[in-house]
C-alpha cells in the first residue's frame, strides 16, 4: 500500500508540474495547441507516464499512476475554479441539475476509458495512414487543421468545464480526421451499399458518397466499373473519396 501511495504521489506531482508549465507556456505559445506539438502534450499527460510506471513497477505501478493522475485532475478542477473566482453559470452545474450530481460525475468518468482507444486512433493517423498516401496515393492532410484545441479561449470556461471541454475539443478533431481518412479507404476498396437500408441511412452522414456506391443487388462488374470511372488508370490525381474537395477543382 505504501508503494502504491508513493507511485500515486509521484504521478500526481509530475502531472501537476507539467500542467503548471503548460499553462505558463501556452499563454504566449499558441503552437502548443496544434498538432504535432499537441500530440506531445497529450503524450506527457497520458501514455508516457503510463508506460514509465508500467515499465518500472508493472500493473501495480500503472494503477498508482492512474490514481495520481485522477487526483491531480480533480485538484486542478478546484484550484482553477477558485483562482478565477467564477460565480456565473457553468456547464458542470447545469448538467448536475439536469441528470443529478452523481450521474453526471459517473458519466464523465466513463468517458475516460475511451482515452486509450482515441490514442490508438491517433497513432494510426500518424504512423499508418502515411503508408496509404505512399502506396495508394490517397490524399494527405494537414493534421493541425483537425487536431487542435481552442476552447481554452472561450470566456467562462473554468475548472471542470475547461478540462472536459478541452478533452472533447481534442477528441472531436481527432475523430473527424479519422473519419475523413476512412472515407478514402471505403470509397476506393469497397464502394458497395449495405443490404440494410437503415445502415445506409445511418452511415450517409459519415460517408456522404454512399449514394454513389453500387447497390447491394448489383454485381462485381458494376463495382469494378465504378472504381475505374472514379479512379481512371491514366489519372495523376489523388485517389480521394467521391466528395473530396480535390474532385471539385
Amino acid at each position: 500500500m505504501n508503494q502504491l501511495l508513493s507511485i500515486a504521489a509521484i504521478a500526481y506531482l509530475f502531472e501537476l508540474i507539467f500542467i503548471c508549465l503548460l499553462v505558463a507556456f501556452s499563454k504566449k505559445n499558441d503552437w502548443l495547441c496544434h498538432a504535432p506539438a499537441l500530440d506531445w502534450v497529450i503524450a506527457f499527460l497520458t501514455w508516457i507516464p503510463w508506460f514509465a510506471a508500467f515499465f518500472c513497477f508493472g500493473f501495480f505501478g500503472l494503477l498508482g499512476c492512474f490514481i495520481g493522475q485522477l487526483g491531480c485532475l480533480y485538484s486542478f478542477f478546484y484550484v482553477h475554479s477558485t483562482w478565477h473566482r467564477h460565480k456565473g453559470p457553468t456547464i458542470h452545474k447545469t448538467a448536475n441539475q439536469i441528470v443529478g450530481r452523481m450521474n453526471n460525475q459517473l458519466g464523465l468518468l466513463m468517458t475516460l476509458p475511451a482515452l486509450p482507444i482515441f490514442l490508438m486512433v491517433r497513432f494510426a493517423e500518424i504512423f499508418l495512414y502515411p503508408f496509404l498516401i505512399w502506396t495508394m496515393k490517397f490524399p494527405a492532410y494537414r493534421h493541425d487543421e483537425w487536431v487542435n484545441v481552442s476552447r481554452q479561449k472561450f470566456s467562462g470556461l473554468v475548472g471542470a468545464d475547461l478540462v472536459w471541454c478541452l478533452y472533447c475539443d481534442w477528441m472531436t478533431g481527432l475523430y473527424a480526421l479519422g473519419g475523413e481518412m476512412l472515407r478514402n479507404l471505403e470509397s476506393f476498396w469497397c464502394p458497395i451499399r449495405f443490404y440494410q437500408d437503415k445502415k445506409c441511412e445511418n452511415c450517409k452522414i459519415d460517408f456522404p458518397d454512399i449514394k454513389e456506391w453500387v447497390a447491394a443487388d448489383g454485381n462485381m462488374e458494376d463495382v469494378t466499373e465504378l472504381i475505374k470511372r472514379k479512379y481512371p488508370l491514366d489519372s495523376t490525381n489523388q485517389r480521394a473519396w467521391f466528395g473530396h474537395p480535390s474532385r471539385k477543382k
